[in-house]
């Protein structure tokens, strides 16, 4: 298998408010909105799809959506201290409305950077983050250094 990843998929117990969430708060745009949302991230597809349909899918037992901790949490880097400020204040301005909540305020992290973390309308959790050790290509894809050899 090759090291990399196409889609990620978040189930949502309320398409309509997920979809309000990231399209009209954050202002993201979906090229796929039958069955699955989709939404270009960079390089790969940030999906919503339907909690229990997602269960389903995957032969599970849909659990009950909601606040918690699931496991995993997506991250957004960014390209400043600054901008983690700005859509943290973001979320924690209006990001009631939709659903959604600040976890963490941004603070300086224990490795070199600043991060906090908010949730989605269905509690999936995201950190925002300033990587000072990072470097981003033109079109927002992190320039990772070359992995030492073993």
């Amino acid at each position: 298998m090759e090291q990399r990843y196409s889609i990620i998929t978040f189930g949502t117990s309320d398409m309509t408010r997920a979809r309000s969430f990231y399209e009209d708060l954050l202002g993201w745009r979906p090229f796929m909105t039958e069955g699955m949302t989709a939404y270009d991230a960079g390089g790969f597809v940030f999906g919503l799809f339907g909690h229990e349909d997602l269960a389903k899918d995957a032969d599970l037992e849909p659990t009950v959506p909601g606040d918690g901790y699931h496991g995993f949490a997506v991250a957004y880097n960014a390209r400043s201290e600054k901008e983690v400020d700005e859509l943290l204040a973001l979320i924690g301005d209006k990001g009631a409305d939709h659903g959604a909540k600040i976890l963490k305020p941004a603070h300086k992290a224990f490795w070199g950077g600043y991060s906090g973390y908010f949730a989605d309308p269905d509690g999936h959790a995201w950190e925002v983050a300033f990587n000072p050790y990072w470097e981003f290509t033109d079109d927002g894809r992190l320039k990772l250094p070359k992995a030492k050899s073993a």
